[in-house]
């Protein structure tokens, strides 16, 4: 595993996060369009977990978010964060990172 400097780290911006909306991407079959608070503003990620929520079981869902990842097209939607996951080699599983208790949107993960 190759490692890196705790400065490499703090330059990931992890907040918590609210999921506030979640649609269906009506070109692809596996993904989602997700609006999150994350404090201050709301971002929007295009994730591929169809296979493992139900919109109903994503909505009002606090999650981790990965802020500063640079913004993306994916399938013509722009997605500008991540949503961190746990998800298995075979990508049989994949569960969403969330926050032992309830905290604001917006938290810094550190």
């Amino acid at each position: 595993m190759e490692t890196i400097a705790y400065s490499d780290f703090a330059k990931l911006e992890i907040r918590t996060g609210k999921i506030i909306e979640v649609a269906r991407h009506q070109n692809a079959d596996k993904l989602y369009i997700v609006q999150i608070d994350v404090g201050e503003r709301t971002l929007q990620t295009v994730t591929s977990l169809v296979p493992y929520y139900t919109e109903e079981e994503l909505m009002g869902k606090q999650v981790v978010v990965l802020c500063n990842l640079a913004k993306a097209k994916m399938r013509g939607e722009t997605s500008e964060c991540m949503l961190l996951c746990a998800e298995t080699d075979d990508e049989s599983e994949s569960v969403l990172l969330t926050p032992e208790r309830a905290m604001p949107a917006g938290v810094k993960i550190v």
